[in-house]
Parts: C-alpha cells; structure tokens; sequence
C-alpha cells in the first residue's frame, strides 16, 4: 500500500497506544514497559483523520486494540476489510517471539466481533483475504481486494527493493518484520503447513479457543484460481 504512492499508510497507529501509549491496555504490561508521553487513542485518532482531511489513507490495526473506540461513530469512518492467518502459524509464530503471550494478544475473537458487527449492519460484506491465498496467488488476490475496497490495481505496487522498515517496526526493534525487510515484494510462495500437534501445550490450548473464530471469517474469504 505503501508503494501505491497514493495513499497515506498507516501501520498499527491504536496498536502502538495499546501496547506502549501513555496508558497502555497491553495485559502484559509491567512498571518499566515502555511509554510513550503524549501518545492516547485520541491523539492517534487526531493524527489519522488530518492525515485523511488531506487525501485517502489506509490503516492496517487490530481490532483488539480498538476496545476504546469501539462505536458505530468510529467505523463508519471507514470502508473495512478483513486479512486472516491459520492460527496454527500466528501462534507458533506468536510463541517464538513471546513464550508468555496473552491470549488477548492473538485478536481473533475480537477480529470475529468486529466481522459479525458489520456484517449486520446494511450494506456490502467486508472483502476477506486468507494469507495464504495472498501467498500463493498475490497479484489475483491483491486485484480482487482492490476492485473490492474500491480503488485501482496497481501492478508495480507489489514490488519493491529490499531494506530497513522503520516505518513498520515500532515494537521491539521490529523482530517480526525480519522477512519483509529481505522481501522484494509480493512475490508467490508455496503454502507451508504447520503441525500444531506439535506446538506446545499451551498453544495447542489457545488454538483449540480461536480457531472457529478463524474459520467463520474463512468462509467469507475472496477467492482466486
């Protein structure tokens, strides 16, 4: 989105307040994490909508960060859409970087609210995408969401030159965008399957917890040949 060109892009603007703002919800906080003086959901609200007083933006957020906004009011300001990952990678993943991950921090349930909460309000039903459709088949799933959300596809956007990604990387010096920053794009890839039966105990316990919640959005999901 961001090599689009012409979009403002923001990257986890609520999620940053969540985890590190002057009162962070983040349930794994401690005395000493990290704050950050002046950043509220009110001030990361304030900077979008400037941002979109000037032209189109996009936010990629969690919904579980969204709890203090949480109103008709709020996303009606926006036009939604929804990408999805087989919980069986978000959690080995999750437990590789944070052996004592929240659950809280996973947001499927609340990723599932916020679907069902639109999907009953009139109007279209939120594009989905599967991460690994998007793997497999990046420029027909990427064509798809645009005609979608309404904007143009732009081939050349799925391409870019490998480096830093300051801009992506506020949490922990950026442990989880290691891959992006040697990308060169959007490129397809096969899908590569994980065990979770062979995943620890207690991850085997939160994927059996959010694992429908996954599936319902799976149903709704765009699809490609």
């Amino acid at each position: 989105m961001r090599v689009r060109g012409d979009i403002t892009c923001f990257h986890e603007p609520f999620g940053e307040v969540w985890y590190q703002g002057e009162s962070p919800d983040w349930p794994r906080r401690k005395p000493d994490s990290v704050r950050t003086p002046g950043l509220t959901y009110h001030s990361a609200w304030e900077m979008v909508q400037a941002a979109a007083a000037e032209g189109p933006v996009f936010i990629k957020d969690f919904p579980h960060y969204l709890d203090a906004l949480w109103s008709d009011e709020f996303f009606d300001r926006f036009t939604h859409s929804f990408i999805i990952r087989d919980p069986a990678k978000t959690l080995t993943s999750m437990h590789k970087h944070w052996p004592d991950f929240h659950i809280k921090e996973t947001g499927f349930p609340e990723q599932r609210a916020l679907f069902d909460h639109l999907m009953h309000k009139e109007g279209p039903t939120p594009p989905v995408i599967d991460s690994d459709d998007l793997l497999e088949h990046p420029s027909a799933v990427v064509r798809a969401w645009c005609e979608a959300v309404g904007i143009p596809f732009i081939e050349r956007a799925l391409h870019w030159e490998p480096g830093a990604r300051d801009e992506v990387s506020w949490w922990d010096g950026g442990s989880f965008h290691k891959n992006l920053r040697h990308s060169r794009g959007l490129e397809p890839q096969p899908r590569a399957p994980v065990d979770i039966a062979t995943a620890p105990d207690r991850v085997q316990e939160v994927y059996k917890i959010v694992r429908p919640h996954y599936d319902h959005l799976y149903v709704h999901r765009i699809g490609v040949q």
